[in-house]
């Protein structure tokens, strides 16, 4: 087997996979140092995989590992001969320069495989590209997916000492402290909102959902304004539904306190007209960036995240129209896709996201009370609730009583001054889960605690 051939073909290091199989064969606690970091597919020659499976196997049953017995289960695996693998063994036990470098063999060995699986990522993309067989989106859709999937499924970390991470909430808390309570994470900008869920912290996935019409596009507007008003940080509005105008001529509604009605017509006084320079010009020095694409991907909307300096929240509007890679008429497999890549999305960029959600009709033959939504409600897939870490539901008894006729002004009930909403905070994974009663202008697709409409 010419070995230099081999160099030139892949990726390959002969030597650091011979020096790593040749300190665990001469020390089999080694293990404990690089078992989290490499796999059998790592290593590159056929050989060498049949002896660290059997090497592997040997840990897990804590059976004794010397040439003499590794020699035996490999033979017992029909893999090699005797007389070859006592040769080949032997001469791995032999040549290993140090047993203390066990870790640096091990990462050379898994920095190749990375190399060798990205060859062979970008050679599957190119024979994509080649056969044009799917829409030239999802085919880059599919590419950036699987070089994802590559930096994710290769991330390892160690266990950290309790007094390490112990040091760090300290000295958290300590910083609450001396800053009297001010928060790393960032606020909703509703105050009986944040009393329950103290903040939207780093890696938080959060789901808002609610029926057609409860008003969760709005919400969620009224969020991102206010953190990008309040925290000075860049958020990123991906609207699957909704286009980039529509969207925007809500938040002038909302921050303007001005009949959405009015803006749709033009039809403004000149009092409104001053309300809507002050807050075009108070949103312009915001950091707000809207995307306005349809059917996007997790991936695709990563790639565009990482290029957003000075990142502090993300929506979405809304997970049920999100485009998954997965090749399956499976909906609920397919969100369930959708899902957990958002939650790795929120860790891995150390934001919080928000992401609409829609719920199915089982709310709407309840009666009653009964009619506020579950957790059970969530559409299509039930890894959603699984994955998020902070629920909210919207409700508002109003919207049942239009919808079912018991008003019947309807101009006069969408007019009205303000309603009532139910804020359901139904699943909060760092604290406790409570309902708050907010205030809704529906002309204004503005949502508001309570308190702030007794002041006023």
């Amino acid at each position: 087997m010419d070995n230099n051939n081999l160099i030139k073909q892949m990726p390959v290091s002969i030597e650091a996979e011979q020096a790593l199989l040749g300190a665990i064969i001469i020390n089999p606690n080694c293990f404990d140092k690089v078992g989290g970091i490499i796999t059998v597919d790592d290593f590159y020659l056929d050989e060498h995989k049949h002896i660290y499976s059997a090497l592997l196997k040997m840990f897990v049953e804590s059976k004794t590992v010397d040439t003499v017995t590794l020699v035996n289960r490999i033979v017992e695996e029909g893999d090699r001969d005797e007389a070859g693998s006592i040769q080949y063994i032997s001469q791995l036990a032999n040549s290993v320069p140090s047993v203390a470098n066990v870790k640096d063999y091990a990462r050379i060995v898994k920095e190749k495989s990375l190399l060798r699986e990205l060859i062979n990522i970008c050679d599957n993309i190119s024979q994509d590209a080649y056969n044009e067989d799917s829409p030239v989106k999802t085919i880059i859709d599919n590419a950036e997916q699987r070089i994802f999937d590559l930096t994710h499924d290769n991330e390892t970390k160690d266990f950290r000492h309790i007094r390490d991470v112990l040091q760090n909430v300290y000295q958290d808390i300590e910083t609450l402290s001396e800053t009297g309570g001010a928060l790393t994470g960032l606020k909703t900008g509703f105050s009986a909102l944040d009393n329950v869920i103290i903040q939207m912290g780093k890696g938080d996935f959060i789901i808002l959902g609610a029926r057609p019409g409860m008003g969760k596009t709005s919400f969620a507007m009224n969020i991102a304004t206010n953190v990008a008003k309040n925290s000075g940080k860049a958020v990123c509005i991906f609207s699957l539904e909704m286009s980039a105008e529509q969207l925007v001529s809500r938040m002038l509604s909302s921050e303007a306190l001005i009949d959405s009605k009015k803006i749709r017509t033009g039809q403004l006084e000149s009092e409104d007209w001053e309300n809507i320079a002050g807050v075009i010009s108070s949103l312009s020095g915001c950091e707000i960036y809207i995307d306005d694409t349809s059917q996007i991907s997790v991936a695709e909307m990563k790639s565009k995240l990482r290029r957003i300096k000075n990142l502090g929240l993300v929506v979405i509007d809304y997970l049920g129209l999100m485009q998954t890679t997965l090749n399956t008429d499976n909906r609920a497999q397919a969100v369930g896709e959708i899902s957990r890549n958002l939650k790795i999305m929120a860790k891995d960029l150390g934001i919080p996201i928000i992401c609409c959600a829609q719920l199915n009709r089982g709310t709407e033959g309840r009666t009653g009370e009964n009619k506020k939504p579950t957790l059970a409600d969530l559409r299509d897939s039930g890894s959603i609730e699984q994955d998020a870490d902070i629920v909210i539901f919207l409700y508002r008894d109003e919207y049942y009583k239009n919808i079912s006729g018991a008003s019947n002004d309807k101009d006069n009930f969408q007019s009205s001054s303000v309603n009532t909403a139910e804020v359901i905070v139904a699943k909060n994974r760092h604290g406790s889960v409570k309902s708050v009663t907010m205030g809704f202008i529906g002309q204004f697709t503005k949502f508001r605690t309570l308190e702030e409409d007794i002041k006023q």
